[in-house]
């Protein structure tokens, strides 16, 4: 359901369908992309990444993973390199900074960062921001920004 040209919504009800999801989304995110994936703990953030991993054939379902301890996941697509990426723990510039994540940002990579929100910076510099906000057990509406 289209919102306003800058913004679209949609709605899964099942892990499976935010999966689903993830895979449609994936043209919106060709390189090179700054993606902040917003939502609380467990909203489904990693779930959205197992779709969109799939889709460009980088990791499937299974080893896609959340990257709350190491901070830092990779996943080599054909054609794009995928960076699941956690501030949830991060909580200063100087931190930041020393995850070097400029150097990760090329013309062939997409950055996924779960928790860019709490960083100025990623704000101002995202291509796109998907807000997961969870309705139910199960339920979700994700809110596509770009």
């Amino acid at each position: 359901m289209a919102v306003s040209s800058k913004a679209r919504e949609f709605t899964t009800s099942s892990p499976e369908e935010t999966i689903a999801l993830g895979r449609e989304l994936a043209p919106l995110l060709r390189p090179a992309k700054l993606v902040v994936l917003r939502g609380d703990l467990g909203a489904g953030k990693t779930t959205l990444v197992k779709g969109i991993a799939q889709a460009f054939e980088a990791a499937s379902e299974d080893d896609v993973t959340s990257p709350t301890f190491t901070l830092i996941h990779e996943y080599r697509g054909p054609q794009v390199t995928l960076y699941h990426i956690d501030l949830y723990r991060v909580d200063t510039q100087r931190e930041l900074e020393t995850l070097g994540l400029d150097d990760l940002m090329g013309e062939n990579s997409i950055l996924l960062i779960e928790w860019g929100e709490k960083f100025p910076r990623f704000q101002r510099e995202r291509d796109l921001e998907i807000a997961i906000e969870r309705t139910g057990e199960n339920d979700r509406i994700l809110l596509v920004r770009s």
